[in-house]
Order: structure tokens, then sequence, then C-alpha cells
């Protein structure tokens, strides 16, 4: 994609607006409940929202993996392999999030320096949830085997036009033992989370979704990296390891 595209200059504005964010929120970041995070809304510009909207898969199109384990997550994620698997316009929202701008901007929100990107988009990509959907509570795995190195950070892009409270779906944020969720994100279009990944940080949608038939729960999903180890208190299991789920007792299973 060319640099005088419509989507390279809303990208362009958005990298400005998300500087001047990080610059102002670097302490709510820090100081966030139950662990550092921030929710940012309309920073993408309307225009660039739509574009990525007119390319998002059609739910029967063959970019997608699927995931039907009815005890840790039913949805859908795109099985991208390379760039030119990606529409355009997409593509380019991609490429800015994984730029080197964006992650000096990430870098001054979070405090966490040195971040790395994924050029192999490992994890990360589009993602649906459809009615009766979930994603149980969990810990993130700890580390990239392509690259040698430990994740850090989320981000999601949440793109739902309309969405209503009522159809759930929320993103929630439990404390460190299980006992209680903390916040509930709902899933609202040009909403973006960013916040810190360790084996403490539990998160999912856990409740069946109750939207109609015909929408989804969409998502744009990306990872960040450092090759610096995780501080003490953020490690459970200290070999790399994948997701830590709730209801498959890996969770207790780290403590022991």
């Amino acid at each position: 994609m060319s640099s005088n595209t419509p989507a390279f200059e809303l990208c362009q504005s958005f990298l400005g607006n998300f500087e001047g964010y990080a610059e102002k929120n670097c302490e709510a970041f820090r100081v966030a409940s139950p662990f550092p995070h921030v929710v940012a809304d309309n920073l993408f510009d309307e225009r660039l929202i739509d574009l990525i909207l007119r390319e998002y898969p059609q739910r029967d199109a063959a970019i997608w993996q699927r995931y039907d384990d009815r005890d840790i997550q039913v949805k859908v994620r795109t099985n991208w392999k390379c760039d030119a698997d990606i529409p355009a316009n997409v593509r380019e929202v991609v490429r800015t999030l994984n730029s080197g701008r964006f992650l000096l901007a990430l870098s001054k929100l979070t405090g966490i320096r040195n971040l790395i990107s994924d050029p192999y988009l490992t994890g990360g990509g589009l993602s649906s949830v459809y009615r009766g959907g979930i994603l149980d509570l969990h810990c993130d795995g700890n580390w990239h085997d392509a690259m040698a190195v430990h994740r850090r950070l989320n981000a999601i892009l949440y793109l739902n036009p309309g969405w209503r409270e009522s159809w759930g779906g929320q993103l929630e944020f439990w404390d460190r033992k299980l006992e209680r969720c903390v916040k509930r994100i709902t899933p609202l279009c040009n909403r973006l989370v960013v916040f810190v990944t360790n084996d403490f940080t539990f998160h999912g949608h856990p409740q069946p979704l109750n939207c109609p038939e015909e929408e989804s729960r969409r998502s744009l999903i990306l990872y960040y990296y450092t090759s610096r180890p995780r501080e003490a208190d953020e490690i459970a299991v200290g070999d790399p390891h994948r997701a830590l789920w709730r209801n498959r007792g890996q969770v207790a299973a780290s403590r022991k």
C-alpha cells in the first residue's frame, strides 16, 4: 500500500492521537486496578474504522481458524501467515500498531522499555465470537518461541458498532486470587484496551455471548514483547507456557 492512501494518512493521524494520549495517561496506566491498563476511546478516525469493517472477513471465510472447546474458548481467529493474507486497509493498521513510532509511545504509556512487536503475528489478528461463545478466565502464555522473547503487553481494538450491554461480551479483569471481577469493559467500537500480561493478569469473558445470531464480538488483537524477563512478582510458572486456564486447572496447578 502506498503512503498516499487514505488508510495510511488516517493511521498517521491515529499515531499523533496515541502519542498525546500516552503522554497524559502513563500514571493512570500504572495505578489501574487490578493490574496496569488503559481503556482509550475514539483514538482512530471513524473513517478508518469503517475501512476495517468493510474488509472484515465473512463468517464462512477460509481465513478463520476455529476454536470450539466448550471448557475454555469458543471463537474464531484469523490464521494469518504473512502480510499478503491481511486485507489492505487492515494491513496498514497492523503495520502501524507494530511500528517503531507506536512502540515508543507504548513504552511511554506503560513504562516498559525496549518493546518488540511480532512480525510472525503469532496468536494475534482479527477475532470473532458468535452467540454462545466464551473465553474462559485465563492468563496468557509467557513466551514467543520464534523470537525467544517474553510477552509483556496486549492491545485489543474493538470493532462493534451499536453494541448493547445486554449482549454481554464484557472483557473482565479479575484479581490475582481469582476471587472477584474488579473491572468489566464493554467491547464498544473504536475502543482500544492496552494491558499488562503476566501469570496473574486474569481476564476473559466467561459468560456465553448473548448477541443476535447475525452479530459477533469483533476485535483486532496484537501482542508485544521484550527480551528482558518479567519481574519476579509477575511469574507463577518459570518455564515457557501457553495460556493458564481457570477451567483446566492449570492456574491452580501453577501455584503448587
